[in-house]
């Protein structure tokens, strides 16, 4: 199987940045489309940004647009997901996430399409 282990996590203020990585390891033969969710206390995990296997179709949540940027570097089997202007509405769990594709520049984002996940990262923003 794939595994996934993401890092790079904290504590930081508001207007703070931070850069999650996520490595993934074991059997990585095949393409797979990233992607990046979070969870908060109290509420569902909802998807945040993934990234097609070419690197070329990125997709955005609404609430993050403009402020994180998604990556992927396949030479390392790593994905990144660069946070700018963090607010506190940012605070959760952040989970990395991979599904085995056939096409290099499809992309998904719902969290039932996914057929790999990390343990998950804490982010917290601090007004």
């Amino acid at each position: 199987q794939v595994q996934l282990v993401e890092s790079g996590g904290g504590l930081v203020q508001a207007g703070g940045s931070l850069r999650l990585s996520c490595a993934a390891s074991g059997r990585t033969f095949s393409r797979y489309v990233m992607g990046w969710f979070r969870q908060a206390p109290g509420k569902e995990r909802e998807s945040v940004s993934a990234i097609s296997w070419s690197g070329s179709r990125m997709y955005y949540a609404d609430s993050v647009k403009g402020r994180f940027t998604i990556s992927r570097d396949n030479a390392k089997n790593t994905v990144y997901l660069q946070m700018d202007s963090l607010k506190p509405e940012d605070t959760a769990v952040y989970y990395c996430a991979a599904k085995a594709t056939a096409y290099s520049n499809s992309y998904y984002y719902q969290p039932g399409e996914y057929d790999y996940w990390g343990q998950g990262t804490q982010v917290t923003v601090s007004s």
